[in-house]
């Protein structure tokens, strides 16, 4: 057991941290298990368990919790699982078009306008030497 002060605070948000992540890991495991038990009965009708078990992995990449390139491995055979019992392959749906963002329209003062016209209007009319 630590003395040093701070080597006991480290050791009190270890069992914290150690905690939310198998917290977090038990999740993403129960939804991975979801998507396998539905691939082993071979009863497959829509990909919304796929989809929340690889949005699950995601969000604990996103936190930490597991490294992505295990979580790439996962998601890339819980897929391949799913496509292979499945009548339409997962990610062969055509993606939809993003809308287009609109171009925000910046509107001048009345007053700056007619000031620049008068700057640009005396400027011209300056004789040149």
């Amino acid at each position: 057991m630590p003395v040093i002060k701070s080597a006991i605070k480290r050791v009190r948000q270890e069992k914290k941290r150690k905690a939310y992540n198998i917290g977090v890991k038990t999740s993403v495991k129960a939804k991975f298990k979801a998507v396998r038990d539905e691939v082993a009965t071979g009863k497959v009708k829509s990909n919304e368990e796929l989809v929340a078990a690889i949005k699950a992995i995601d969000q604990a990449v996103r936190k930490g919790v597991i490294n992505k390139h295990s979580a790439g491995r996962k998601k890339s055979r819980l897929t391949l699982a799913y496509n292979s019992v499945a009548e339409k392959a997962f990610g062969t749906e055509p993606a939809s078009k993003p809308k287009a963002k609109k171009a925000a329209v910046i509107k001048k003062p009345a007053a700056k306008k007619a000031a620049t016209i008068k700057k640009t209007a005396t400027k011209k009319a300056a004789p040149k030497k």
